[in-house]
């Protein structure tokens, strides 16, 4: 029997709802708020959630924010009057499955939930079964209970090298611990990944995990975000919000980028994580808190303490555990592994049938810097199989940049392997102070072209000459073709 929430704060339109899903072989529970529903998914599996837009203490916004991100098996219906309608547009666009009116007409009603029940079971059917066919089970029970020995976030992608196999150790060894983690590594490398992986093989893989971008937070909004508010407890305050660690409370809370968060709202987040407590703007009740907090940085954050930009007392206190993310130009046996497995993802998403990359592609995957990491990677592919027409990715679908270095490694290797093969006597030598002077621009000109990856606006500003000069100088030495 399927099962149905309801959350609206108009018990008699509740009510009267309930009992007519039921006569229909529903079996219903009904929530008078979204603090309650949220109380009931966190004990009840249910295929279907039927929540009012207007509730007192939130709103269907915030609900679907929390219901799609913690329960995404479960579908999600809006109940609005018609002034709300536009706004149930954009909820459909953020993940709802669809939106009734006020009033609420039986028949409507009936059709739009047994759809969206048939929808979503058809999809996450379809989900169990290609799980069980990539791991040889017959059993799905056996299938889920082996995926928790060994199970990786869907976005984490490994490889063979060293460094791969060293990342896996840790992650295997610190997830059944509740110990919090600071995973450190360039932008791109996949830190919020690792972090899902770490929760889903911790005895807290069935409570939540609950992403929070440090970097898009504004001073003013931290507070609310990480406490939450009451209603009316500031000028805008419209309505109840829970908080993110609220919303995490029994699982996982990731926060990155968390070097950016300010000095004062980083005192706040020592007492929360102190006192495992936390009390809403404007509530004087305190909320007892059982999260697990890892967070995530691209920068040195002991410099950072050095520079006093971060508290050294929080610092400890996340820093339990470190995991270091390494950056793809030390993956080299990686690159080649994680460029197929995103190729065939992207003829998945593009319906393509690109089979495999030129030996001119592999060479330049296995030499390029990859200043993005693992997502510049990822974008390359999935740009070069959109811009193939054949079966094997070649050349002309790289990126400028990627052009560019190639043409530069090629050059340099020429040289290098010309220069070793001939050793001159000192007859041979012919000093030529032009040639030097040339020779020396032309290696400050890819010294700077490679730190700043090639944005040759950039370039310019370094070398202290303008864009038209240092295109001709470019085009004298072959790079700008």
């Amino acid at each position: 029997m399927n099962r149905i929430l309801i959350i609206d704060d108009e018990v008699n339109t509740a009510l009267l709802l309930s009992k007519f899903l039921t006569r229909n072989n529903f079996e219903v529970h009904t929530a008078s708020s979204g603090s309650i529903g949220l109380e009931h998914l966190k004990t009840n599996n249910y295929n279907l959630v039927l929540c009012d837009y207007r509730l007192e203490d939130t709103d269907g916004r915030e609900m679907l924010k929390i219901i799609k991100a913690q329960y995404p098996e479960t579908g999600v219906i809006i109940i609005t009057g018609y002034s709300d309608i536009k706004m149930a547009v954009e909820l459909i666009k953020m993940g709802a499955y669809d939106y009734i009116t006020k009033p609420l007409y039986p028949d409507e009603i009936l059709t739009t939930i047994n759809k969206a029940i048939e929808t979503h079971h058809a999809l996450f059917h379809s989900a169990a079964q290609e799980t069980i066919a990539v791991t040889g089970a017959n059993n799905p029970k056996q299938t889920r209970e082996k995926s928790r020995s060994v199970t990786f976030s869907n976005e984490f992608v490994t490889g063979s090298s060293s460094a791969s196999k060293e990342l896996l150790r840790q992650i295997e060894l610190v997830s059944p611990t509740n110990y919090s983690v600071i995973i450190m590594g360039e932008s791109g490398t996949g830190k919020e990944s690792v972090a899902k992986s770490i929760h889903q093989n911790s005895p807290r893989r069935d409570q939540p995990f609950v992403a929070m971008d440090c970097g898009s937070l504004t001073k003013e909004l931290a507070q609310s975000e990480f406490f939450g508010h009451e209603k009316g407890s500031f000028t805008g305050a419209l309505y109840t919000k829970i908080g993110h660690f609220e919303m995490a409370n029994g699982g996982t809370l990731f926060l990155d980028e968390v070097g950016n968060l300010s000095y004062d709202i980083q005192a706040a987040l020592l007492r929360t994580v102190q006192e495992r407590k936390v009390k809403r703007i404007g509530s004087t009740k305190e909320i007892d808190l059982d999260v697990r907090i890892i967070v995530a940085t691209n920068e040195n954050l002991q410099d950072a303490i050095n520079k006093g930009r971060f508290r050294e007392d929080l610092y400890h206190r996340f820093n339990e555990f470190s995991i270091h993310m390494p950056p793809l130009r030390e993956r080299d046996n990686d690159v080649v592994q994680l460029a197929s497995h995103f190729l065939k993802s992207a003829n998945q998403e593009l319906n393509r049938n690109v089979v495999a990359f030129s030996p001119e592609v592999i060479e330049c995957f296995r030499t390029y810097r990859w200043q993005g990491n693992i997502r510049e990677l990822k974008n390359v592919v999935r740009r070069a199989t959109l811009l193939t027409e054949g079966d094997e990715i070649q050349m002309k679908a790289l990126p400028l940049e990627m052009l560019a270095f190639d043409r530069i490694h090629t050059h340099e290797t020429s040289l290098t392997l010309n220069n070793s093969s001939i050793t001159p006597t000192v007859k041979d030598v012919r000093p030529d102070l032009k040639n030097a002077a040339l020779e020396a621009e032309y290696e400050t000109i890819l010294q700077v072209l490679r730190q700043v990856n090639f944005n040759k606006t950039k370039a310019a500003e370094i070398l202290k000459i303008d864009r038209k000069t240092l295109y001709n100088k470019m085009k004298a030495i072959n790079l700008n073709k």
